[in-house]
């Protein structure tokens, strides 16, 4: 929803956002913003996309709509659109909430949207960052943007309820695959498992188009 607000013109990354004490108190992994305290739309989003901030992501949400509750209602809303039968969002950040789930089928096709924004693409594969002039450090949690060829995203992170969780896309020679792997018990094996299953689609899998039959090109 932030990158369609941004290609939609509604936000833009230079634009400032106020944080508000709702965001400030926000738990969690978190980037400890101040309430008042203002940020770019392009810093938020890299505490949201490279360090899995709480705190960035309501503040992100009450930018594009006001509330965070106004946000997650478009959340549902957009889920249904694209097909997300099994997902209930109940908050912006993904903190576990009750009666909020979904499920990799529907993870997938989330991901599968969001790699349309090409401009999400510098900040899902960085590795390390910074906030604040370097006071604020950001590491990623997925550690396939450091070694997985055609990387280009999409999140990796962890709750106690949905335990390690990632979502992986990369492309190569124009053909992109996505691994949703969740509930993991160990952290390193939601990279494994992402990883074995795009090494499946690359090497068993290509996208061909067949030829056109004539009879279908006649008026």
């Amino acid at each position: 929803l932030v990158a369609e607000a941004i290609d939609e013109g509604k936000i833009s990354l230079s634009s400032q956002v106020s944080a508000s004490t709702k965001a400030s108190k926000a738990k969690g992994a978190v980037i400890w913003l101040e309430a008042g305290e203002k940020m770019s739309v392009e810093d938020l989003l890299k505490g949201v996309i490279i360090g899995n901030a709480n705190d960035a992501s309501i503040a992100l949400a009450e930018a594009v709509s006001g509330t965070e509750g106004d946000f997650v209602a478009r959340m549902n809303q957009r889920a249904k659109e694209l097909g997300m039968a099994n997902t209930v969002f109940k908050n912006c950040t993904g903190y576990d909430e009750s009666e909020q789930y979904s499920t990799a089928y529907d993870v997938a096709l989330m991901s599968r949207e969001l790699i349309k924004h090409k401009n999400m693409y510098g900040y899902m594969t960085c590795w390390m960052d910074n906030l604040r002039n370097g006071a604020t450090m950001l590491v990623n949690a997925n550690n396939l943007v450091k070694s997985y060829d055609g990387i280009i995203g999409v999140k990796a992170g962890y709750t106690e309820a949905a335990k390690n969780c990632i979502s992986a896309a990369a492309e190569r020679n124009g053909t992109a695959y996505i691994a949703v792997v969740l509930g993991c018990a160990d952290k390193d094996a939601r990279f494994s498992e992402a990883k074995g299953l795009m090494n499946v689609g690359f090497a068993n899998y290509q996208v061909a188009t067949p030829p056109m039959p004539e009879e279908a090109l006649k008026p």
